[in-house]
């Protein structure tokens, strides 16, 4: 079955130094549009992550060292993503978790604007554990009847997702070909961070997921012990989380 879809959608993968949100940085991006008229565009780039990549990273997606010290850093290409994805929805597997947030953090570490806040995002993995429960590899077997050859290569990876998705759409009547709906789907918690630290209650107030607040409006705590805000900008957060809190407190100060 085919997406249906208003807005282009694209599927994102990435290869990194590691699994840190915060410290670890893309090695490997590749980018799969779809547009509504079914056109497909595929981009896959390299990327100098500016720091080493450890060998236990390279012995998962035989990306070396020496393979990226010639290609572009991130801050150097983040401008042209910035334009590939503006307007567009999001999509991949184990995405809302992990490359997403990185991929924010790295915006963010270039001095990119991107507003991930107007985009919706599919998180195929999150579909396929509701329904089956299992890993990439294994969903491409179950639902294209293919075996996934090149896996943990972003490209491959990439493409497989895609196809993953639209055998989703064929094989459960109960799931809408509509992006509103698959988002909403992929979608564990209403979380108002990517690291999931500060989540939207029922009523849409955003509150704390974690630590000794955890449950209590951000708006609430801060002002009642302002130092937690710097706190917070001072730890070891992703700089997304950090620029989510930065708003809450400047809409503070505007009431």
């Amino acid at each position: 079955m085919e997406i249906s879809i208003k807005n282009p959608l694209v599927f994102i993968d990435l290869e990194t130094t590691g699994i840190d949100v915060v410290n670890d940085r893309i090695v490997e991006i590749s980018a799969l549009k779809i547009m509504p008229n079914g056109k497909q565009e595929l981009k896959t780039r390299r990327v100098n992550p500016t720091i080493p990549i450890p060998a236990e990273a390279t012995a998962i997606h035989g990306i070396s060292n020496d393979d990226v010290k010639d290609e572009p850093t991130f801050k150097e290409m983040a401008k042209s993503l910035a334009q590939f994805l503006e307007g567009c929805d999001l999509a991949g597997f184990n995405s809302n978790k992990f490359d997403f947030p990185l991929l924010a953090e790295e915006f963010l570490r270039a001095d990119v604007d991107f507003d991930f806040r107007k985009r919706k995002f599919i998180d195929v993995q999150t579909i396929f554990h509701k329904m089956e429960k299992r890993t990439l590899e294994a969903a491409y077997k179950f639902y294209c009847e293919k075996e996934l050859e090149g896996a943990h290569s972003a490209e491959a990876d990439t493409l497989a997702t895609f196809e993953v998705l639209k055998a989703q759409l064929d094989r459960y009547p109960d799931l809408q070909n509509d992006i509103d709906f698959l988002a909403e789907f992929s979608t564990h918690k209403q979380n108002a961070d990517f690291a999931g630290r500060i989540i939207y209650d029922e009523s849409g107030v955003e509150v704390f997921n974690f630590g000794k607040h955890k449950g209590k409006p951000v708006e609430d705590v801060f002002t009642k012990e302002p130092s937690y805000y710097a706190w917070m900008m001072n730890g070891d957060f992703p700089l997304y989380t950090k620029k989510v809190l930065t708003s809450i407190y400047l809409r503070m100060r505007q009431k």
